[in-house]
């Protein structure tokens, strides 16, 4: 707690070496240029103890992967609060992406790296993996970090990142909020550990409504449903050229939450 009453969080590293060092000064750095609603504020940092430490906002309400697949939380995730949580870190993405002083990639996007607010409203975190890239850049070549599940194939193979990158890893998000299930699980098929590659094969095979969670189910809308599906779908495109922009995807669920602003009122499926 600050002097002025304040509950915060304190990010330290368990061991001091290089690479922390380096992970630290770049999240200051990163964090440091943003300011969105939907983003973990830093609040400062201390060098004045043996390992740095990062002071931030304090987020009650732990992380969307503990809603999500956590058993002993019991608050299963209502389908409105999850559209809207889908939203509003789409709109931080596209913000890092296009509206930030300097675009920023994430490279890390995950359900553990999305917190939840007193109100339940979505905080991306943990930047210390991410990446500013200059205006004329289009990709950076980089050895491959994140997490297996999320992992964009094309970047796995080629170790070179883009802003479709991040657009992958929230492709993963957005099905994990619609069936439930976990990016990487054995209790899957061989072919459909990878909960990326599951979803495709079910919506291929016309079975989209045998993955789905309960929640989104009975609450979700058909039309919905198959708009958020489509968007996923295209997010996990292999070809990085032909996934959306974040921008285009903070467009689509926007339109999806809120009907009556789309020209049509209607969305096309694309399988």
């Amino acid at each position: 707690m600050l002097t002025d009453g304040r509950i915060v969080a304190i990010k330290k590293s368990k061991e001091l070496d290089e690479g922390n060092v380096e992970q630290f000064i770049n999240e200051v750095f990163i964090l440091s240029q943003i300011n969105h609603r939907n983003v973990v504020k830093l609040l400062g940092c201390c060098l004045q103890t043996k390992v740095p430490l990062l002071v931030y906002e304090f987020i009650p309400n732990g992380t969307l992967y503990q809603y999500l697949h956590d058993p002993s939380t019991q608050f299963p995730v209502p389908w409105d609060v999850r559209l809207r949580i889908a939203t509003e870190v789409a709109g931080a993405l596209s913000y890092l992406h296009s509206a930030a002083s300097i675009p920023i990639y994430h490279r890390d996007i995950k359900t553990t790296n999305i917190l939840l607010d007193e109100k339940y409203q979505a905080k991306v975190a943990d930047f210390g993996t991410s990446r500013s890239v200059g205006l004329d850049q289009t990709h950076l070549t980089t050895l491959v970090q994140g997490t297996f599940g999320y992992l964009d194939p094309e970047y796995f193979q080629s170790s070179q990142f883009t802003d479709k990158s991040d657009v992958y890893s929230f492709g993963v998000v957005l099905v994990e909020l619609l069936t439930g299930q976990k990016p990487i699980s054995s209790v899957r098929a061989e072919e459909g550990r990878s909960l990326a590659t599951y979803f495709i094969i079910s919506v291929e095979e016309d079975r989209l409504f045998d993955i789905l969670d309960a929640q989104v189910l009975l609450q979700g809308k058909k039309e919905d449903i198959f708009g958020v599906a489509d968007l996923a779908k295209r997010c996990l495109n292999l070809s990085g050229r032909k996934r959306p922009t974040m921008k285009q995807v903070a467009m689509e669920l926007e339109a999806i939450r809120k009907p009556s602003h789309s020209p049509t009122g209607e969305r096309k499926r694309s399988w």
